[in-house]
């Protein structure tokens, strides 16, 4: 079924932080597994996640992975001393391996302020591109518990099994990001021949055996990680030029580089994933069919809600990975980012990085914390709600109670501090009681035709104590 939209376009040094644009897919396959549509719904209901993308290439604070990837894009640009020739940085790269030693790793520190923040959900990077493991895989000695790794003498090495039984303790979803593509892997990028560009380096149909390692190789990781790691209700799958050629949309720029078959058999991974992890959501990325559970635009929000269950993820800073001063996003922002994704259906998984020393920017916590003060007031409008039309008109966004008794208007301040005018009008119907959420203040209300006209007082209008967005309840 195709589907057309527009999209919020955010800052533009939001978008320039973009590793790749990943288009939200043209078709979308309802799961027919019970347990996984129930996890899905219950997801959807979680509407705020925390997502975090950390590895070595934090130590040099680029972005994560594509410094090493052999294409002149903008975020594939080696800098610093060792960028003078490809060979020269890609060792240096990975000897980062031998330096990384992030001793204030606490991973309840983290769980606090996200759950103080009103986060239910965590998505962590385990592997990205560049092949470094952040947990314990017996697949690879690219990882961090190594003892090439001068963490690995620390009891909390396996930092995917810490994060991810910090977060459960207090009842998290938790999601393992995992990226298909393995840029140290031999069996991805076979030495014997240059990397070109982000695909596999070889012609998996003219070496089959080696392919077959490669395949092996990343079910065994998965199996890893849906073994030994506790329970995980998601497996967050990145690097879709990973697929089945006959996947490839031509019509999208990146996906027409593709010009080999990448098929990993996602029906075995699936399979064994869901065998482990009763219910497991997979969500591989960009590719459509049955096994990209949601959909996942990447620092957009959808303008109009979409068809199916889907989740925009967006930093909070430019950058994915941690970069020193990155200009972190207002709480006013992210808070109203949060509105305008629930309006539309959507969850928002908002990106932090970690720094080289195992903690996140001072200013992620003052971020957070804004965002709890707010979400104690207003997340009744926010969890569990469902869009419902109009989704917004001019700066008034809304969502509606799963049982139908309750619409919420979402009114958006222009200043942190909400300044309400005499009158505010929303598209509703006649609603029994109408309340400003966070205020003990009555209201006054008239209904005309399709719309209720909500009254004022005087002394609300500027001193309401409220910030950032005002909620006001329409009981049904």
């Amino acid at each position: 079924m195709k589907k057309i939209f527009t999209l919020f376009i955010l800052s533009a040094c939001s978008i320039a932080s973009m590793a790749q644009k990943h288009n939200v897919s043209k078709q979308y396959m309802q799961p027919n597994d019970p347990l996984v549509e129930k996890k899905l719904t219950d997801w959807q209901d979680l509407k705020f996640g925390l997502f975090m993308h950390w590895g070595t290439y934090s130590q040099w604070g680029v972005v994560e992975s594509w410094s090493i990837c052999p294409e002149d894009e903008g975020w594939t640009q080696r800098k610093g001393p060792y960028g003078a020739t490809y060979n020269g940085y890609k060792a240096a790269y990975e000897n980062l391996q031998t330096t990384f030693n992030p001793v204030k790793f606490n991973p309840e520190k983290w769980v606090k302020a996200a759950k103080d923040a009103g986060m239910k959900y965590v998505i962590f990077t385990t592997k990205h591109h560049d092949g470094f493991c952040m947990f314990d895989t017996k697949e690879t000695d690219y990882k961090i518990t190594s003892t090439k790794t001068p963490f690995s003498s620390n009891p909390r090495s396996n930092v995917t099994k810490e994060i991810f039984n910090a977060f459960r303790k207090d009842n998290f979803m938790i999601g393992a990001y995992f990226s298909k593509p393995d840029w140290h892997s031999e069996n991805y990028w076979w030495p014997y021949f240059p990397p070109k560009d982000r695909n596999v380096n070889y012609d998996p149909k003219k070496y089959p055996e080696r392919w077959q390692k490669f395949k092996d190789f990343t079910y065994n990781q998965i199996g890893e990680l849906m073994t030994d790691y506790g329970k995980v209700d998601i497996l967050w799958l990145d690097g879709g030029w990973v697929r089945p050629k006959s996947s490839v949309d031509t019509t999208i720029d990146w996906q027409r580089g593709i010009k080999f078959d990448q098929d990993i058999d996602m029906p075995k991974i699936a399979a064994m994933g869901r065998h482990k992890q009763p219910g497991l959501i997979v969500v591989d990325r960009t590719v459509s069919g049955q096994f990209e559970n949601y959909t996942t635009p990447e620092q957009e929000v959808p303008e109009v809600p979409l068809d199916h269950p889907w989740e925009s993820c967006i930093t909070m800073g430019n950058s994915w990975s941690y970069v020193p001063g990155d200009h972190y996003k207002s709480v006013q922002q992210i808070v109203q980012l949060l509105v305008k994704i629930v309006s539309r259906g959507g969850n928002l998984l908002m990106n932090i990085g970690p720094g080289p020393d195992g903690d996140w920017d001072p200013v992620a916590y003052q971020r957070l914390q804004g965002i709890g003060e707010w979400i104690k007031i207003n997340g009744e409008g926010i969890y569990g709600s469902k869009s419902v039309a109009p989704y917004s008109t001019g700066n008034v966004f809304y969502t509606q109670a799963k049982n139908n008794k309750a619409i919420y208007a979402f009114v958006l301040s222009e200043q942190e501090k909400v300044m309400l005018p005499s009158t505010i009008t929303v598209k509703a119907a006649k609603p029994k009681k109408i309340t400003l959420l966070g205020s003990k203040q009555s209201l006054k209300w008239k209904q005309q035709n399709d719309e209720v006209v909500i009254k004022i007082p005087t002394d609300l209008q500027q001193k309401s104590g409220l910030n950032e967005v005002a909620c006001f309840k329409l009981e049904y």
